[in-house]
């Protein structure tokens, strides 16, 4: 999904891409850890959705601040969440990852009802730490 929101006033508006996850979700740090080693470029920030400059981005496009069931990619002041930001990243990314990208045909419908299941179910997979990722001092220029 494709949501506008007006990011220019925001603080992370001086980074082409940003990815913004749940900070606590092993699945969602083991996407991190994936992106950063396919993306040699850095090409990606991150931020947290606990952080508060999340939680203003959340607040304005009207979704749960506390109960995530998406992150999101900021790019170029564009919004993009569920399986479409996950498109979009694996487009960006070293590799075959960029061939993924061919999913954007399925029906977002679609794509998006296997996203909700893997987002249902994160926690119990792959469990939830108790609290937000830090990043190490490799990473800490990738963190916004």
């Amino acid at each position: 999904m494709k949501q506008e929101l007006d990011l220019r006033s925001h603080q992370w508006s001086g980074h082409e891409r940003v990815i913004v996850f749940d900070g606590v979700c092993n699945w969602c740090n083991a996407w991190v850890n994936f992106t950063i080693a396919h993306d040699p470029h850095g090409t990606f920030k991150f931020g947290t959705l606990q952080s508060e400059r999340a939680q203003q981005i959340l607040q304005a496009l009207q979704l749960s601040s506390e109960n995530f069931e998406t992150f999101l990619l900021l790019e170029r002041a564009r919004v993009y969440t569920k399986s479409t930001a996950a498109l979009r990243i694996v487009r960006q990314l070293s590799g075959f990852w960029p061939l993924f990208y061919l999913c954007i045909v399925i029906p977002r419908p679609l794509r998006d009802a296997v996203y909700d299941f893997v987002a249902r179910h994160r926690y119990q997979w792959m469990g939830k730490a108790e609290t937000c990722r830090v990043p190490s001092p490799n990473e800490r220029e990738r963190f916004v």
